[in-house]
């Protein structure tokens, strides 16, 4: 009986041994994300607290929290330039010790001005994350896998979400439900904002241990360095010298992108930049962030007591763990652009239904029944529907979309372009909660609304495309 020949390698397949290894590189680098979320979502048990300690009313309390965004803006515009000029690691290193250095000062401010100067400066660390990391991962996962392992970029986050919330609400505990309790000398809102000092150490000891980007490599000349690492993470074959040639042609012997290769034809731009740009825009102007930011809030100002808030904060943080898992399992299966239009119609409508149910009158200082129990189900099902989409393809996207030739500034664009919405809305919410919450939800119900045309239209499929054939 003839044997029957081992099956040919499938292009981007990598073997088992070899993904292991590149699973642990991309989740190493995916540090960042959580020191992202946790950073970003933490200041939602500090608000309440902030607002008193420092006697400010919701317009001053809203450029405290919104501060930090501006930081994120300015550190995911200067990320892609700094990692093409000292590698991806090195940025890695930079944005984790500035995450430690904000924590300790977040911590122990001063007064208002200096925690609103603390948090620009770990702002820039978070913007400098959000683009480092799902750009190392595009470069160092196999093709048939990077869709998969760019989603531990947004896994992180959501983790880091939900262990902020938990941590914030063991400290609530400790403090017997006092967000300004004090423990071991320092208010309970301090312990807070400061705890993120320990992933902060962990992503810096990380970023020693995984490998440098080949592509990165390759373009500074470092050949034989990158063949090692290809070899680590690829495996060795008859194509590795192709693969190594075609790397460096596509990054034109070396060149360094830069923000003028952006021009182009549509308002300045190229038309693949606006795509990335209105992305990112779409992302965040439906208002996720105010689920992660002023929930504890917002539960609070509808009649709900602070330890129930806290609870609720972090129940939707788990239903953002979900929701990504379903996201990172169905990413590579289904692809990119089915998720986003399916979660752009489920956006839609759970916002729409929280617009109907905080337009109700307060009884008592509280929602009706009815109204109360539809906004918590359609808060959660919100940010289930987010982050199963938007959430994960968004930064998985942002990694693998653009031309090699501009993926870093079109990326640092485009993720600065996440910041500035998320600060737009981040600094609005609360006028505008004053002004009249249920109008409010409905003006992210429109946004959901026009993000699924526009997603339809302008959004390409990137699944199973090698990076090098991105264009």
């Amino acid at each position: 009986m003839t044997p029957t020949p081992p099956a040919p390698p499938v292009p981007g397949l990598a073997a088992p041994t070899r993904l292991r290894q590149v699973v642990l590189v991309a989740a190493a680098a995916a540090m960042g994300g959580f020191l992202f979320g946790y950073d970003s979502s933490v200041i939602n048990g500090a608000v309440e607290a902030v607002r008193d300690r420092y006697d400010i009313g919701s317009a001053a309390l809203a450029q405290v929290i919104a501060v930090a965004l501006i930081g994120s803006a300015i550190g995911a515009a200067v990320a892609g330039r700094i990692a093409d000029r000292i590698g991806r690691l090195g940025c890695m290193r930079i944005a984790a010790a500035l995450f430690c250095v904000s924590s300790v000062g977040s911590a122990l401010p001063t007064g208002i001005g200096d925690l609103s100067a603390w948090r620009v400066i770990g702002g820039f660390g978070i913007g400098m994350a959000s683009v480092i990391g799902p750009a190392y991962i595009a470069e160092v996962a196999p093709p048939a896998y990077r869709g998969r392992l760019a989603s531990f970029q947004q896994a992180a986050i959501v983790t880091g979400i939900a262990v902020s919330q938990l941590v914030n609400w063991l400290i609530l505990r400790f403090a017997h439900g006092d967000q300004r309790g004090t423990l071991a000398g320092l208010e309970a809102w301090q312990w807070m904002l400061g705890v993120m000092v320990v992933p902060s150490l962990v992503y810096g000891l990380l970023s020693f241990v995984i490998p440098e980007s080949p592509r990165h490599l390759i373009a500074r000349g470092h050949t034989e360095r990158a063949r090692r690492i290809l070899v680590r993470l690829e495996g060795e074959g008859p194509g590795l010298d192709g693969r190594i040639a075609e790397i460096r042609d596509h990054l034109a012997s070396g060149a360094r992108p830069a923000f003028r290769d952006l021009r182009g034809p549509v308002l300045g731009l190229r038309g693949i930049v606006w795509v990335g740009i209105g992305m990112a825009l779409f992302q965040q102007l439906v208002g996720i962030n105010v689920a992660f930011y002023y929930s504890a809030t917002l539960w609070q100002s509808v009649g709900i007591d602070p330890g129930s808030s806290f609870l609720y904060s972090f129940t939707t943080s788990l239903v953002n763990i979900v929701g990504t898992v379903v996201a990172v399992l169905l990413v590579d299966r289904v692809g990119r652009k089915p998720l986003v239009l399916v979660g752009s119609a489920g956006m839609a409508l759970s916002l729409a239904c929280e617009a109907w149910a905080f337009s109700a009158h307060l009884v008592d200082g509280r929602l009706p029944h009815a109204q109360g129990l539809v906004a918590l189900v359609a808060a959660h099902v919100f940010v289930l529907c987010f982050a199963s989409s938007w959430g994960v393809v968004l930064w998985v996207m942002l990694g693998e979309m653009f031309p090699v030739a501009i993926r870093a500034a079109a990326l640092g664009v485009s993720s600065a372009a996440v910041w500035v919405a998320n600060w737009v809305v981040t600094a609005t919410f609360p006028s505008l909660s004053d002004w009249n919450l249920g109008g409010t939800y409905l003006v992210y119900t429109a946004f959901a609304a026009l993000s699924l045309p526009f997603a339809a239209k302008f959004v390409r499929e990137t699944r199973g495309r090698r990076l090098e054939d991105m264009g």
